[in-house]
């Protein structure tokens, strides 16, 4: 065995680099973007190739980003086949956004008790730059605005499984909510949706909160039915 560095204990436990780990998770942020603007389309085909070449990056941090993005439930791997984009159902859909519903109204619910007024202050402010950026051309940064809105929420409810769950089932529902934020027809009503929870924190209305986030999450479903039949 090697002599230890100067300066660290023989019994030190060694500690890995996160280079590998960070690169991972940048290529990961690439693959989620592309799917949400459709360059990858549900049912593609995900090459370890031609993306690590496109990427410039080798085949290891890929692979470590499409564990990441497989156990978020955004591809689907197999022994015999390259990893494919993830292409659930309308059925699929529905019964995860009904899960996520329940979670946001209780997050909601919750963060009336819990949001300290520096976590009010900083949900206020997300929701003025979802009214500022309404119109905004570049719909992928609006909808990173809004899912940090409602993220912002869950973390004000000060409860760690509950904020671990969401983050699970919402990286599930990435595509499916960009789908239905992407829609003009009932922008307006959306838009009134996070006003109201704004309102209801602000109020620590935990009744008129939580019933907001349910229906803004049960509209989704609609407008999702809707895009898929078209």
């Amino acid at each position: 065995m090697p002599p230890p560095e100067d300066g660290q204990s023989p019994t030190a436990p060694v500690i890995p680099s996160l280079a590998r780990t960070r690169l991972a998770d940048q290529i990961a942020d690439v693959l989620r973007e592309q799917m949400l603007t459709g360059t990858l389309q549900p049912g593609d085909p995900i090459h370890e190739r031609d993306t690590s070449a496109a990427l410039g990056v080798s085949r290891t941090p890929l692979r470590e980003a499409l564990l990441i993005l497989e156990a978020e439930g955004l591809i689907e791997t197999s022994p015999a086949r390259s990893p494919i984009v993830a292409a659930p159902s309308l059925e699929d859909l529905s019964q995860l956004l009904a899960v996520l519903a329940t979670l946001e109204a209780l997050a909601g619910e919750l963060a009336c008790a819990n949001a300290t007024p520096k976590d009010l202050r900083a949900i206020r402010a997300l929701y003025e730059d979802l009214v500022e950026t309404d119109s905004d051309p570049d719909t992928v940064s609006h909808f990173k605005t809004d899912m940090a809105f409602h993220s912002a929420i869950v973390a004000a409810s000060r409860n760690q499984p509950l904020i671990k769950t969401h983050q699970q089932y919402n990286s599930r529902l990435w595509r499916a909510r960009y789908m239905s934020a992407s829609r003009r027809v009932g922008r307006a009503t959306s838009m009134e949706d996070h006003r109201m929870m704004v309102e209801g924190l602000e109020e620590r209305n935990s009744e008129k909160t939580a019933k907001t986030m349910r229906n803004h999450l049960e509209s989704a479903v609609k407008n999702i039915a809707q895009i898929l039949g078209a």
